[in-house]
Formats: structure tokens, C-alpha cells, sequence
């Protein structure tokens, strides 16, 4: 996996505006009882769980650049929504909060009873929360638009970032995190055959589609849908990773990633916890101390000791799994109805 020569598409990422709450590469951490446990490849842990500001998640890489675009358009409100415990609206409170932004938060359908998880963070965050009383995710997406309008029709200045945060710019900050995790695995000296992780918006999976491509990593990004049906996923994630491109004026073959979407371990639906994914859950945080969600890792994990006990990976030698963050919706009261 040998980075490729910099050119003029690298200066134009790197020349992107951002705020720089990234500043040190998140850890790369083996696991060793997981990996005897589940036998096989060598598992690996891209802890962007880690990153800082409001609990963390990858979620603060895309926003990173998103508000740094916010701020330099002169912005004063931060429009952003999904699900009550959504960890991207979430991490967009806290990162709101620290750039000196109003942030409104739409969330589809009704306001539920009781305020848990990552919905009572962005309260504590300050963000003002807005209910569709919809039950059509996409109902979000629509309140968003409104929230701006009614926003910029009061003299103010809004900047709308779609649900989820899977857009073109935040898709390059995944991009960077590529880079950022090529580095280390050539300093580690590790080769990881496989990259692992949750895809519901498709933002992350986009990025690390087109990083895969233009930095010509040598591994097969396999993804487990916990929002959609896989080739919807997969259509989204190719269109995110074709637009991201454009951005920074480049033109990479995509269709030469290998490239795999895992449908299966939805369970009842988006954010809806499944025995499986809690069973992942449990046992990556009694071998290894690392605590996974019920809406994305934990369900990505079901998937990967699923397959791996079908004898997939065997070719091998190590697997990434990209830890996404997400452990405040633990706290919630779905979670703890689970045996």
C-alpha cells in the first residue's frame, strides 16, 4: 500500500478549510482476544471513537471541514437533523458550540418521553430541537430546508448540512482519514486485506471509497448496511465518492475498489438495537474494553463474526474495523430492554 506521488488534487485537499479539531492521527489498536476469539484474520481497531469535542465519533472529521465552509460563509446557524440519537447531530452540537454557533436540530417523527442517550447531550449542548411529527426519515430532510428558510427570513445566517452529514465536503474529510490510516499501517507494518464498517448515509463509506482509490490502498472494503438496502447504500456511497472527486478536481476509478455491502443485520430497522449486534457489543467490550454502539458498530461487528464464522477472510491476514464512535446511545432505555 504505497501512497502514491502528490499532486495537484492532494494540494487541493490539503488546502481545504478546517477547523483543526483533528490534529493527532486517532489510534490503530490490534485486539488481541477478539481476534482468538473469533479466530482468523488479526483485527484491528480505527478508534475514531476517539476523536475529540462532545463525545467524539467520526462524525467531528466531516464537520471539521463542514462548519470550517460554515464559518467562512459567514454563518451563525448550523441547520442540521435525523433521529432523536443521532450521533451526527449530536457532534454537531458540540462543534456548533465550540465555533460560537446557534445550532438547530430537526428530528423526524414525536418528541419522545424520555430524553436519553445522545438526544439529552445535544440538549445539554444548547441546541434548539425542532419535531417533524413525521415518522418519514426523509421528513427530517424537509424540516431542515424549512428551519434554513424560516432562519434567513429572520435576518439571520444559516448553513444547512443534510442528515446524517453525508455530503461531498464531509466525504473528503474520510478521504484524509485514509491517508491518515495508510501512514500508520505502513508504520505498524501491518496490511490489512479488509476494511470493515457500519454504512447508513453513506458519507464515511464514500470517503474511504474514494481515498481507497486515489491513494491506491490494497484493500477490499467490505460495509454493513444499518440504515437501507445494500445497493441503495452502495448507489449512494459511488455518488457521494464521484461528487467528493469533483471537489477537488480529480477523476479516480472507483470501479477498480473492490467493494462489498453486507445486507442482513438491519434487525426492525434503523437504530432499532438487534440481539446480535448486542451480543457484539457485549463481547468486544468484555475482551477488549471497547465499548461499541447498538446502531452502527455493534451491528457491523454482528456482521463480521457472522461471516467469519461462514469462513469468509481467509485471505486475510489482518481485518480494519473502523470504529465509528456511538457509545452514548447505549444509555438509552431500547439498550437497556435487551437481555
Amino acid at each position: 500500500m504505497e501512497l502514491r506521488t502528490v499532486s495537484a488534487w492532494s494540494a487541493r485537499l490539503d488546502a481545504l478549510p478546517r477547523l483543526s479539531l483533528v490534529t493527532d492521527p486517532t489510534p490503530l489498536a490490534f485486539a488481541p482476544h477478539l481476534s482468538a476469539t473469533l479466530g482468523g484474520p488479526k483485527l484491528w481497531f480505527k478508534r475514531d471513537d476517539l476523536l475529540p469535542v462532545a463525545s467524539g465519533s467520526n462524525k467531528v472529521r466531516s464537520l471539521d471541514l463542514i462548519v470550517a465552509d460554515a464559518l467562512r460563509q459567514g454563518a451563525d446557524t448550523l441547520v442540521t437533523g435525523a433521529g432523536p440519537l443521532s450521533n451526527h447531530v449530536r457532534a454537531s452540537a458540540g462543534v456548533a458550540a465550540l465555533a460560537g454557533l446557534r445550532c438547530v436540530a430537526v428530528y423526524w417523527g414525536m418528541e419522545p418521553v424520555r430524553v436519553e442517550g445522545n438526544h439529552w447531550l445535544t440538549r445539554l449542548l444548547g441546541a434548539e430541537m425542532r419535531f417533524t411529527h413525521d415518522g418519514d426519515r426523509a421528513s427530517a430532510d424537509r424540516g431542515i430546508e424549512a428551519a434554513a428558510a424560516e432562519i434567513l427570513a429572520h435576518g439571520r445566517k444559516p448553513y444547512s448540512v443534510p442528515r446524517g452529514g453525508a455530503c461531498a465536503l464531509g466525504a473528503l474529510a474520510h478521504v484524509l482519514a485514509v491517508r491518515e490510516t495508510l501512514d500508520q499501517c505502513r508504520c505498524l507494518g501491518i496490511k490489512p486485506r479488509v476494511v470493515l464498517m457500519a454504512v447508513g448515509g453513506a458519507g464515511t463509506l464514500a470517503g474511504w471509497l474514494l481515498g481507497t482509490a486515489l491513494f491506491g490502498a490494497g484493500w477490499r472494503l467490505e460495509a454493513v448496511t444499518v440504515s437501507r438496502p445494500a445497493p441503495e447504500a452502495l448507489t449512494r456511497a459511488q455518488k457521494l465518492a464521484a461528487e467528493a472527486a469533483a471537489m477537488i478536481n480529480c477523476a479516480p476509478r472507483l470501479r477498480n475498489v473492490e467493494i462489498i455491502v453486507h445486507d442482513g443485520f438491519l434487525g426492525d430497522g434503523y437504530g432499532i438495537p438487534t440481539p446480535e449486534g448486542q451480543g457484539a457489543i457485549n463481547a468486544t467490550a468484555r475482551a477488549e474494553g471497547v465499548f461499541l454502539d447498538p446502531t452502527y458498530t455493534g451491528k457491523a461487528m454482528a456482521g463480521y463474526r457472522k461471516l467469519r464464522s461462514e469462513g469468509q477472510y481467509a485471505d486475510a491476514d489482518a481485518v480494519l474495523f473502523l470504529h465509528t464512535g456511538g457509545a452514548p446511545s447505549l444509555f438509552t432505555a431500547a439498550v437497556e430492554a435487551m437481555p
